[in-house]
């Protein structure tokens, strides 16, 4: 299943589970029920924008995006993130309203099969996203799944908190529990805002993507010595720009190919496209 179905997925399970909980939730007047449709909606929606990021983000390069189009990805995952807070925002507003008016809860029961059907259904689909997010090192879809992994544990929270409501009769647990889905939600769209924004800033690769390049220079004893390592991220893909150096009286087709080997293993290492420059510097040899 490619980046584009696995995304088609996650639209299509969020507009399931959204139907049944807005039903569900107006059914029984609970306002952790409705969060959690509000939160479905925005996932939802940011299910959407992964889905379009992606498609955007494979196409390839051309004149105006001479590195491809990749960072799209980024900015999608940084969309979702702000996406994510407003849903929070929305939670927490119709969660005091509730504390200051009051109401009841009915068909308690309902609202519990809802949740846990929601839970696992989520879950499912989360493992699947972010399964595919390692595997091509798609920010996008990595950003969908933790959005659906949240899911999971927002719809557990309130499976809980329908449970006590349940079996203590207290209205304010209702409320409280939205709230508690709403600090989790917060939490996880920081962590996104993070990451996506060190992409976009053009932050150096990880440290272990640069253990890996400086492994590779090392490896090559024809290299005298290198410097000005310069790495970035761009969606799935890397950009890498190193100068090397070799003995003066190195041929040119030698050191040309020494460059194109270079490359060839830098790009093995990494999942999605990796663009290599690598400048070749005389090195003078002391007499």
């Amino acid at each position: 299943m490619n980046n584009q179905k696995t995304a088609l997925l996650s639209i299509f399970s969020n507009t399931a589970l959204i139907i049944f909980k807005v039903i569900v939730g107006l059914l029984m007047g609970s306002v952790s029920v409705i969060s959690e449709a509000i939160h479905s909606s925005i996932d939802l929606l940011a299910s959407v924008i992964a889905f379009f990021s992606i498609k955007i983000a494979s196409k390839a390069e051309d004149d105006g995006h001479p590195f491809g189009h990749g960072k799209y990805e980024n900015v999608s995952g940084f969309v979702e993130a702000l996406l994510i807070l407003l849903a929070a925002a929305l939670i927490i507003y119709q969660a005091i309203t509730r504390m200051f008016k009051g109401g009841t809860v009915e068909n308690v029961g309902a609202g519990i099969f809802v949740m846990l059907l929601a839970a696992v259904v989520n879950f499912f689909i989360s493992m699947i996203l972010l399964k595919a997010a390692k595997k091509t090192d798609s920010i996008a879809l990595e950003a969908d799944g933790r959005h659906l992994l949240t899911d999971v544990y927002t719809s557990i929270g309130v499976f809980i908190g329908l449970v006590l409501l349940k079996i203590t009769k207290i209205p304010i647990i209702d409320p409280i529990t939205a709230i508690f889905v709403a600090v989790l939600i917060i939490k996880t769209s920081i962590d996104l805002i993070k990451k996506s924004l060190n992409d976009l800033v053009d932050s150096k690769l990880p440290d272990d993507d640069i253990s890996k390049i400086l492994s590779i220079l090392d490896s090559h004893l024809e290299i005298t010595r290198y410097h000005s390592l310069r790495t970035r991220k761009s969606g799935a893909n890397r950009e890498i720009d190193v100068q090397i150096h070799v003995e003066e009286n190195t041929s040119l087709i030698y050191a040309h190919r020494l460059s194109d080997k270079i490359e060839e293993e830098i790009k093995k290492n990494f999942t999605g496209e990796s663009y290599v420059m690598i400048h070749i510097e005389p090195e003078t040899l002391i007499k």
